[in-house]
């Protein structure tokens, strides 16, 4: 096992010294030619997945892990789409963001470059595996992908195809890798690899990123779990906010940034959490519900729990919580929060502004659902991932998000005095 890793860390590393200098052509004909090949070969990546999905189920997985592990030809289609947005998006790889003379002369700029080899650890998504690796392509890397034990047949599947595509390009294969070594050994052999990898990015739940960075020798960065709350204000739009807390939480209860608790202005909730109530309860919500907001939520509401706050649920379950003001909902989120979408649905201008100022999260919306947190809703085309930690990015990461930036300087001869 040592070996192989070592193996495959010495090939990304070659590879991304050659990623680094290619042409921005090169790498849109290599997603151009991925958008082909992943519709030829539909049918084997389908079948492929049936075998994971089937597998699964007969081993207990529960029905949120199954969803994310399926892979149909809607989702295909997806990740055809990011592979054509990723393709036409401006190539950030040697761009000069700022420039400056110093007094003896000097001219200092910022060149933006790759990052170098990511890793990335992720669970049975197979969708990632397109998502990550296109991304890294884009933006001048190369990857090695650790997806979940459950998803191997898929992602074999997904990066036979994807390595066609870079030779086809004329790219190194070796710019996109999957480690299909079994066990939690070879994880933590790759989160030690400081000799190869530049950063490693886990993208999971709470345990994986944990294990993931307390093994870690290597850089990295979080996609930490999703608590997100909502804060219904108390003049908000009852309707707008009612279709807002009901998209967050029933659409994908099993993603990261579906809601997980509702916070409503003592003053509002008589009227709006009956509805609450009714509207989501009706879809099989089930209410973890705080003294003053049981009494009003319906039959499908129980007494919250301690543990219900800061709690990612990935059900169809919500805790909820009736707070005096706005100050007492941003102190919960403070709380319970883990950084990742925070929501006020409100018509104070000055309340909106003093919580996209004061609520600590990697995206903080005004009157819209939590579920806009993905890189795709905010025009990245894809993501590899929710970044909770704040270095270097923070948020979805896209292309630019998968670069860094250096210090290049022009001079005519300046020697320091």
């Amino acid at each position: 096992m040592t070996d192989t890793m070592t193996r495959m860390g010495a090939q990304a590393k070659e590879a991304a010294r050659i990623m680094a200098r290619i042409h921005p052509d090169a790498k849109v004909r290599a997603l151009q030619n991925l958008d082909v090949l992943l519709q030829e070969n539909a049918r084997e990546i389908l079948d492929a997945n049936t075998l994971d999905v089937s597998a699964a189920r007969a081993a207990g997985q529960d029905a949120p892990r199954l969803n994310r592990l399926t892979l149909t030809p809607t989702v295909l289609e997806e990740m055809r789409a990011a592979c054509r947005y990723v393709a036409q998006l401006p190539d950030p790889v040697g761009a000069t963001e700022r420039q400056w003379q110093q007094p003896n002369g000097l001219l200092v700029g910022r060149m933006r470059i790759p990052l170098g080899v990511i890793a990335m650890i992720y669970e049975a998504r197979p969708n990632v595996t397109i998502e990550a690796a296109i991304l890294c392509i884009k933006a001048g890397n190369a990857v090695i992908l650790r997806g979940g034990s459950e998803a191997l047949r898929s992602n074999t599947e997904l990066i036979r195809v994807l390595r066609l595509a870079l030779e086809r390009s004329g790219l190194p294969t070796d710019a996109a890798q999957l480690v299909s070594v079994p066990g939690h050994e070879a994880v933590t052999h790759l989160c030690r690899m400081d000799r190869f990898v530049d950063v490693v990015i886990p993208r999971g739940g709470e345990g994986l990123v944990r294990a993931v960075t307390e093994a870690a020798t290597v850089p990295v960065l979080k996609h930490y779990k999703g608590v997100c709350h909502a804060f219904v204000d108390a003049d908000a739009d009852p309707d707008q906010a009612l279709e807002i807390v009901f998209n967050g939480k029933v659409q994908r209860p099993g993603v990261c940034n579906a809601l997980e608790c509702l916070l409503v202005h003592k003053d509002c909730a008589p009227a709006f959490l009956p509805r609450v109530g009714e509207k989501l309860g009706a879809a099989g919500v089930e209410f973890r519900a705080c003294p003053r907001s049981l009494p009003l939520l319906g039959a499908t509401a129980v007494p919250q729990r301690p543990e219900d706050l800061g709690q990612e649920f990935h059900a169809l379950v919500l805790a909820v919580c009736v707070v005096d003001t706005l100050d007492a909902a941003l102190d919960h989120i403070a709380r319970h929060g883990s950084n990742h979408t925070e929501v006020i649905c409100t018509n104070n201008h000055a309340h909106a502004m003093r919580f996209l100022r004061e609520a600590d999260a990697s995206l903080v919306a005004v009157n819209a659902s939590s579920r806009f947190n993905d890189g795709g809703q905010l025009g990245l085309g894809a993501e590899i991932g929710i970044s909770t930690s704040k270095l270097h990015a923070y948020g979805p990461m896209g292309v630019e998000e998968l670069t860094t930036t250096k210090f290049v300087v022009l001079g005519q001869g300046q020697v320091r005095q």
